[in-house]
């Protein structure tokens, strides 16, 4: 198996079993994170854009470390989260 398999398989059981276990559903915490956003900002910000920005988030991480797998996963998280949520299966 590739590097690249080992990523996308982290990324898989982080979004679909690890991270639910302990942090809920992930449509649930995006879209509250995007309720959040939404008031601070003063503008609606979407759950998919709540993925977007985490991406942007992990994508400078990434820079500034990219030895460092878990940023890779995360961004590969994120950005199946999001493609869930735009394509609506989520909040």
């Amino acid at each position: 198996m590739s590097l690249r398999a080992d990523i996308l398989d982290a990324a898989r059981q982080a979004v679909t079993v690890d991270r639910a276990a302990t942090h809920g559903a992930p449509e649930d915490t995006f879209g509250a994170i995007a309720a959040v956003w939404s008031a601070r900002l003063g503008l609606a910000v979407t759950p998919a854009q709540v993925c977007i920005l985490l991406a942007d988030l992990k994508t400078c991480r990434a820079w500034g470390n990219p030895g460092h797998s878990d940023n890779w996963v995360d961004l590969a998280g994120d950005a199946a989260c999001g493609g869930e949520l735009a394509a609506g299966g989520g909040a």
